[in-house]
C-alpha cells in the first residue's frame, strides 16, 4: 500500500527543505524525496563551497598585499588540494546539519528520485528499483536546475569546465577563459585571478553582470582590469578547439572580428535550465517555458495539488528567493491567513567576487523605464574613515528613490562586505521606508554602513563627508 502523506516535496534543496520543515513546524505529516544531496546543488556544489574557495582566494590575496599593512611574509604559498579538501568539508558539515534539522522536525527522508505517478502520488527510483509509492494531497516539486550546455561546447570535465569541475580542480591553471559574466562566471573568474591565473570573460551582452545597474557593472569592471583580468563585451565565443595544451578558443567580437585565445582550462557559465524531466509532467496540467515550469505568485501549477518552487520556477534563481518560496507556498497550503507573495523586487542578490557586489529592487534605468521620476544619491568608499582603514577604498553605493513618494526603488553597492550590508536596503524596501526614516537612522561610527546612510543624504542634497 502507499505511504500516505499530508504534504510531499521532491528536491532537498534550498527550498525543498525548508518547505519540509515549515509544514512539519505546522503539524503536517511531510516526506521529502531527494536522489543526492540533502541541501541540494546550493549547499553542496553552489552557493556554500564556491563561499570557501572565495575566502581562500581572498586570503591569498592579502598575504600578497601585506607590505600595505607593515607585515612582511616570504613567500607565501597555498595548497590547492587542502583549499579544496576544506570546501567540501564545509559543504559536508552543512549537509549533514540540513539531514539533522529534517530528522528534529520528524520529516521523513526518502533517498531517491521522485517523479508525479498520477493524480495526488510520488513513485520513487533508486538506480533502476523501486523504492517507495507515496501519496498526499499536495506535493510540492524543488527539482531545482543544472547548468545550461552551449552546442559544440559541451563540458568534458577535462578541458572544458561547469561549475563542479571549477569547484574542484586536480591543479591550479595558469590561464582560463570563463563564458558568461553572471554571477556564478564573476565569482569564478575572481577566485582564480586571485589565486594567481590569467582570467579572461567573454560576455556576449555590452557590459559585464548586466543584471546589475550599468553605473555598478563599469565599476566593477574597471577593478576586476585592474586586478589584471581581462574582459571582452560584445564577443561571441564560436568555437573551442582542444590542444595539447588545453584549448584555443575562437572569439568574435563586435564588428564581426575574431580571434584566438590560448587558454588551460574553459568555465562555461552561461545560466541554467530547469530540471524539468523525468518527474512525471506529461499529461499533467504542468506548464513549461523555456525548461522552467510555471507557477502563481504562491507557487500553484496547473495541475491541482502540484506546486513548484525554486530555480525549478522562474528567476531570479536564488537559494533564499527558494527558501522564502517555500514557506509561502506551504503556509498558503494550510490555509494561513495573511500569507504575503513574494515580492521580486525585495530580493537581494549578491556576487562575492572581489569587490564584492549587492543590489535589490530597481536599477535607475528600470525605474525610469516604469515611469517614475527619480533622485539618486551616490557615496564611494574613499570617503568612508572605516574602509580607508580597512585598506578598502574601492567602492560605491548608489540609491534610487521615488522623487515624488520618497520610495527607496532600489538600492545598488559595490565594494568590501556590502553581501552583508544589503540588508540593511533589504529591510527598508520590505517595511517600505522613505528617504525620511533612512535620514533619520543613526548609522555607527566607524563603520562601511556609514556608506549608507551617506548615500541617501546625498540623494536629497545633504551628504557631509564628500
Amino acid at each position: 500500500m502507499p505511504d500516505a502523506y499530508d504534504l510531499i516535496v521532491v528536491g532537498g534543496g534550498p527550498g525543498g527543505y525548508v518547505a519540509a520543515i515549515r509544514a512539519a513546524q505546522l503539524g503536517m505529516r511531510v516526506a521529502l524525496v531527494e536522489r543526492e544531496h540533502l541541501g541540494g546543488i546550493c549547499l553542496n556544489w553552489g552557493c556554500i563551497p564556491t563561499k570557501a574557495l572565495l575566502r581562500a582566494s581572498e586570503i591569498n590575496h592579502l598575504l600578497h598585499t601585506l607590505d600595505a599593512y607593515g607585515f612582511a611574509a616570504d613567500n607565501p604559498r597555498f595548497d590547492l588540494q587542502k583549499v579544496i579538501r576544506r570546501s567540501r568539508q564545509v559543504a559536508g558539515q552543512l549537509s549533514g546539519g540540513v539531514k539533522h534539522l529534517l530528522k528534529k522536525n520528524r520529516v521523513t527522508v526518502v533517498d531517491g528520485h521522485g517523479a508525479l505517478a498520477g493524480p495526488r502520488t510520488v513513485h520513487v527510483t533508486k538506480d533502476g528499483r523501486d523504492v517507495a509509492t507515496l501519496t498526499a494531497p499536495h506535493i510540492i516539486l524543488a527539482t531545482g536546475a543544472r547548468a545550461r550546455v552551449l552546442p559544440g561546447i559541451e563540458p568534458d570535465g577535462k578541458v572544458i569546465w561547469t561549475y563542479r569541475e571549477a569547484m574542484v580542480p586536480a591543479a591550479m591553471p595558469k590561464s582560463l577563459l570563463v563564458i558568461g559574466s553572471g554571477a556564478i562566471g564573476i565569482e569564478f573568474a575572481s577566485f582564480y585571478a586571485n589565486m594567481g591565473a590569467k582570467v579572461t570573460v567573454v560576455e556576449v551582452m555590452d557590459r559585464i553582470l548586466p543584471v546589475e545597474d550599468a553605473e555598478i557593472s563599469a565599476f566593477a569592471h574597471k577593478a576586476f582590469v585592474k586586478q589584471g583580468m581581462t574582459i571582452l563585451t560584445n564577443a561571441t565565443v564560436k568555437a573551442v578547439a582542444k590542444s595539447g595544451a588545453g584549448a584555443v578558443v575562437t572569439v568574435e567580437e563586435k564588428g564581426g572580428r575574431t580571434h584566438e585565445i590560448a587558454v588551460e582550462v574553459v568555465i562555461s557559465a552561461v545560466g541554467i535550465v530547469g530540471n524539468v524531466e523525468g518527474i512525471g509532467l506529461e499529461g499533467t496540467g504542468v506548464r513549461v517555458e523555456k525548461t522552467h515550469v510555471v507557477t502563481d505568485r504562491f507557487g500553484c501549477t496547473g495541475e491541482p495539488g502540484v506546486y513548484a518552487i525554486g530555480d525549478l520556477t522562474g528567476p531570479p534563481w536564488l537559494a533564499h528567493k527558494a527558501s522564502h518560496e517555500g514557506v509561502v507556498c506551504v503556509e498558503a497550503i494550510a490555509g494561513l491567513s495573511h500569507v504575503s507573495p513574494l515580492d521580486v523586487t525585495t530580493i537581494p542578490g549578491c556576487t562575492y567576487c572581489r569587490p564584492q557586489i549587492a543590489s535589490v529592487g530597481l536599477t535607475e534605468a528600470a525605474a525610469k523605464a516604469k515611469g517614475h521620476e527619480v533622485r539618486v544619491g551616490r557615496f564611494p568608499f574613499i570617503g568612508n574613515g572605516k574602509a580607508i582603514a580597512m585598506g578598502e577604498p574601492e567602492g560605491l553605493i548608489k540609491t534610487v528613490f521615488d522623487a515624488k513618494t520618497g520610495e527607496l526603488l532600489g538600492a545598488h553597492m559595490v565594494g568590501p562586505e556590502v553581501t552583508e550590508m544589503i540588508q540593511g536596503y533589504v529591510v527598508a524596501r520590505t517595511a517600505e521606508l522613505t528617504e525620511a526614516e533612512l535620514m533619520h537612522t543613526v548609522f555607527p561610527h566607524p563603520t562601511i554602513s556609514e556608506a549608507m546612510h551617506e548615500s541617501v543624504l546625498d540623494a536629497y542634497g545633504r551628504v557631509i563627508h564628500i
